[in-house]
């Protein structure tokens, strides 16, 4: 089950982050509306929700809804994005599979594919094509 969870997990992060690579530096801070996030603080509330889910599904400690100002720059985001994902990965590997685990798991995964799809719709709103999805 650990495997097939990991296995999960990788697939997100490689997409997720083929999906910000694709989108060029000058867009990042661009919004398709202005009263939503851009592209970089969508991805960077993914990666913090990865951080806050992990926090509280997956090692059941409460933490507050306190993300911090997100970082400057395509480097930057993607950096952080990607560091949210390992330390997802590190938790996994090192914690007892339990139904919590497991379902927190999930419900990170769901949050980050929901978001993962608005920011693909970000990008075709600049004319890309996102990337192919493969799993």
């Amino acid at each position: 089950m650990k495997a097939s969870l990991l296995s999960t997990l990788s697939n997100a992060r490689q997409y997720t982050l083929q999906v910000a690579e694709a989108m060029p530096e000058k867009h990042f801070h661009v919004s398709p509306e202005t009263d939503i996030r851009t592209f970089a603080e969508l991805l960077h509330h993914i990666g913090y929700g990865i951080s806050w889910s992990e926090e509280n599904y997956i090692l059941q400690q409460q933490a507050d809804w306190n993300p911090p100002a997100a970082p400057v720059g395509k480097a930057a985001v993607i950096a952080y994005l990607g560091l949210s994902f390992d330390m997802l990965k590190a938790t996994l590997e090192s914690v007892p599979l339990t139904e919590e685990v497991i379902a927190g798991f999930y419900a990170t995964i769901d949050h980050v594919t929901h978001h993962r799809g608005q920011a693909t719709i970000y990008l075709r709103h600049q004319g890309i094509v996102p990337p192919e999805y493969v799993y």
